[in-house]
C-alpha cells in the first residue's frame, strides 16, 4: 500500500489551494507525429494509457519522496524557459502506451517485410510495457500470411476507399477474425495511419463484423479525436451504448485533451469522470502530472495529495516523470533519492529511466557518475546484454567518448539491428565524426531498404554541420530510390537549409511540401524558420510563420511568443497588441516573457519622440 505522509505545515500556508476531490487541469503538449498516408488530416501521436507513480513532499526524512513545496514552486518558474519548453515538446514521456483496443503489442514485430516500408514516421522513443487500456493476450500471433495481407490490402486502397477494399475482402470469402483485425489495427497504429485505422473501425461497426467491447469503443473514440477533433469524439461517445460508456471511454478522451493541449476541455472531462463516480485511476493522474510537468509544477503537489487520499498506487512512469523534473531543476541529490525510493518499493528502473538519470548527470557535469552508471547498465558482459547498445551509444557520445562509442558499436555489429545503426549514426554525429556516421549508414543500406526515416538521421547531421552539398546528394538519392517524403524528412531538409543560412529556401521547401501533401509539418520545422527570421529582425516573415503554425493546428505557447518578440526586439520596434494576443491564447507571461515585453515596450513612441522623428 502506497501512502505519503503530508507535510507538517498545511499546503494552504505554503500558497497552495489543494482539493483532493477536484484537481485543476493545465495543458501539455506532446510530440506530434503524422502518417505517411493519403487520407489523413493533421494528427497527433496517440498518447496511450499511462500508469503512474507519485512524488510528494515533505521536509521529513521519513517521507517516501522528499520534495519540498519550495522546490516545486521554484520549478514552476524555472520550467517555463524556452529551453525547457523545447525539451518538453520532445521528451520521451510524451509517448504513452499501446493504443486502446489494438490487441497484442507484440504482433507483427517479426515481419521483416513490413519493418521498413518507407513510412516517414517516427518510432516512439519510449515504449512502455504496461498497458492499462488493453491487456495483451499471451497467444502467439498466427504464423500465416492472412493478417499481413489484410493490413497490406488496407494500405493499398486509395485514401477514402478502405471500406470498398474491406467489402471486397469479405466477398472473396476471406476470414475476418478478431485476432486478424487486431493485428491489422495494430500495424496501422504503429505506422500512425490513424485515418485508415478509423475507416477500418467504422466499417467493422457499420457492417457488424465485430461485437464491440468497451475497449473497441475506446479505440474508436481515440481515432475520432485524432482525426476529426475532440468535439466529434464527444458526439460519438453519446452514441455508445450506456453499458459500454465507462471509465475507459472517458480517460481515452482525457488523454487526447492532454495530447492536443486542450486544457479547458481536459478540466471538463476530469470533472465529468468525477461526477460519474468513476474511480480515480493511476492513468488519469498520469495525465495530470504530464500537464503540470510542463505548465504549472506547483500543482503537482495537488495531484500527489489526490493520489494519496484516493489510495492510488504509483507505477514506474511516475518515477520517470519526477526524476526528469528533479534533473531539470538541477536537484541531483533529490533525483538520486527518488531512484532509491523506487528500488525500495521493489521497482527496478528500466533502461529508459536509467538513460534519463544519466542524461541529467551529464548535464550537471557529473561525468564520472554518468560513466559509472553506464558501466552498470552494460553489466559484466555487454555481448550478453547487447540490447542496451542502442541506449549506450548516444550517451557515450554526450560524454564525448569516441573510443567507447566505437567499442559499443563493435558489439552491435554482432547482433545488427536497424535501431542500433541509427543510434550509432546519431552518436557519431554528436561527436562530429562524419566519416564514421556515413560508414554506418552504408552498412545499414546494405542490409535494409533505404527509407526516409533512416535518411533523416544522417540529414540532421549534415544540417548541424552545415554540409549542404552532402545533404542535397542524400536527398537526391532518396528521390531516386522512391522514398516517401513526409514531415520528418521535411524537418531535416528545412534545417539543412536554415543551418546553411538559406532561410528563404527553407521556407520555400516547406511551402512546396505542404502544397503537395495533406500532412502536417512538425512544430520544430516551423520554429527553425521562425527563429532565423527573428534573429534578422524580420517582423513580416516572423509573423507570417507564426500564423502558419496556427493554421497548421499548433496552439501558440510561450515559446512561440518568446521567439516572435525577439523579432520585434531585433528590429527595434514595438509589438502593439502583443499582450492581448497572448491573453487570447491563454498564455500567461513567465519571467522570460515579462523581460521581453519590457524591452519591446521601450520602443513605443511617445508624442514627444514622434515629433522629434
Amino acid at each position: 500500500m502506497w501512502a505519503l505522509r503530508r507535510a507538517s505545515i498545511p499546503l494552504r500556508n505554503r500558497g497552495f489551494n489543494v482539493r483532493a476531490s477536484c484537481v485543476k487541469l493545465m495543458p501539455t503538449t506532446c510530440v506530434e507525429d503524422v502518417e505517411g498516408g493519403i487520407f489523413e488530416s493533421p494528427q497527433i501521436t496517440y498518447d496511450g494509457f499511462l500508469s503512474l507513480k507519485t512524488y510528494y513532499h515533505s521536509g521529513h526524512a521519513s517521507l517516501k519522496f522528499t520534495v519540498s513545496r519550495r522546490e516545486l514552486s521554484s520549478q514552476a518558474n524555472a520550467g517555463s524557459t524556452k529551453e525547457d519548453d523545447d525539451d518538453d515538446l520532445e521528451d520521451g514521456f510524451s509517448e504513452l502506451e499501446t493504443p486502446a483496443g489494438d490487441g497484442n503489442e507484440n504482433l507483427l514485430t517479426s515481419d521483416t517485410d513490413l519493418s521498413d516500408d518507407n513510412e516517414d514516421v517516427e518510432e516512439p522513443r519510449n515504449e512502455l510495457s504496461d498497458n492499462e487500456i488493453d491487456e495483451p493476450t499471451k497467444k502467439k500471433p498466427p504464423s500465416g500470411r492472412v493478417e499481413v495481407e489484410l493490413f497490406k490490402e488496407i494500405v493499398k486502397a486509395p485514401g477514402l476507399s478502405v471500406h470498398s477494399a474491406l467489402d471486397k475482402w469479405v466477398e472473396e470469402g476471406k476470414e475476418l477474425s478478431r485476432e486478424e483485425i487486431s493485428q491489422a489495427m495494430l500495424a496501422l497504429r504503429r505506422r500512425n495511419m490513424y485515418g485508415r485505422a478509423l475507416q477500418l473501425s467504422e466499417w467493422l461497426e457499420s457492417k457488424k463484423q465485430l461485437e464491440f467491447s468497451e475497449r473497441d469503443y475506446a479505440s474508436r473514440v481515440d481515432l475520432i479525436a485524432k482525426i476529426r477533433g475532440l468535439q466529434k469524439a464527444e458526439v460519438y461517445i453519446e452514441t455508445i451504448p450506456e453499458s459500454f460508456r465507462g471509465e475507459i471511454i472517458y480517460r481515452t478522451l482525457l488523454a487526447n485533451c492532454v495530447s492536443q493541449n486542450k486544457w479547458k476541455k481536459g478540466e471538463e472531462i476530469f470533472s465529468k469522470m468525477k461526477d460519474l463516480n468513476f474511480p480515480v485511476t493511476a492513468f488519469a493522474c498520469n495525465q495530470l502530472l504530464l500537464m503540470y510537468k510542463r505548465n504549472d509544477k506547483k500543482k503537482i503537489a495537488d495531484v500527489l495529495l489526490l493520489m494519496e487520499n484516493k489510495n492510488v498506487k504509483p507505477s514506474p512512469l511516475t518515477y520517470k516523470i519526477l526524476i526528469d523534473m528533479k534533473g531539470k531543476s538541477h536537484d541531483i541529490a533529490g533525483m538520486d533519492q527518488i531512484i532509491d525510493t523506487m528500488k525500495a518499493e521493489g521497482i527496478e528502473p528500466d533502461d529508459h529511466t536509467k538513460a534519463v538519470l544519466i542524461g541529467h548527470y551529464i548535464s550537471a557535469g557529473l561525468h564520472d557518475k554518468a560513466e559509472t552508471s553506464l558501466k552498470e547498465m552494460e553489466g559484466e558482459n555487454l555481448t550478453e546484454n547487447w540490447w542496451v547498445c542502442r541506449t549506450l551509444l548516444p550517451l557515450y557520445a554526450d560524454l564525448g567518448k569516441p573510443d567507447e562509442v566505437a567499442r559499443v558499436w563493435k558489439v552491435c555489429e554482432k547482433h545488427l539491428r536497424i535501431e542500433d545503426c541509427m543510434a550509432a549514426i546519431e552518436a557519431w554525429g554528436k561527436l562530429k565524426k562524419i566519416d564514421e556516421a556515413e560508414a554506418v549508414f552504408e552498412i545499414m543500406l546494405k542490409r535494409w531498404k533505404l527509407s526516409s526515416k533512416n535518411c533523416s538521421v544522417l540529414l540532421k547531421i549534415y544540417a548541424n554541420n552545415k554540409l549542404l552539398s552532402k545533404g542535397k546528394d542524400l536527398i537526391k538519392q532518396m528521390g531516386d530510390s522512391g522514398c516517401r517524403i513526409g514531415p520528418f524528412t521535411w524537418d531535416a531538409i528545412v534545417k539543412l537549409y536554415v543551418q546553411a543560412g538559406e532561410v528563404e529556401k527553407a521556407e520555400s521547401v516547406l511551402q512546396k511540401a505542404t502544397q503537395q501533401s495533406q500532412l502536417k509539418p512538425m512544430l520544430s520545422t516551423f520554429m527553425a524558420i521562425l527563429e532565423q527570421y527573428a534573429k534578422r529582425g524580420d517582423i513580416h516573415n516572423s509573423e507570417k510563420i507564426f500564423v502558419r503554425m496556427r493554421q497548421a493546428g499548433y496552439i501558440s505557447r510561450a515559446t512561440q511568443y518568446q521567439v516572435l518578440m525577439e523579432a520585434y526586439i531585433n528590429a527595434k520596434l514595438p509589438a502593439y497588441g502583443i499582450r492581448e494576443r497572448m491573453k487570447g491564447d491563454n498564455v500567461f507571461p513567465n519571467k522570460n516573457l515579462r523581460n521581453l515585453l519590457a524591452q519591446v515596450d521601450g520602443f513605443r513612441k511617445s508624442p514627444v519622440s514622434d515629433l522629434l522623428d
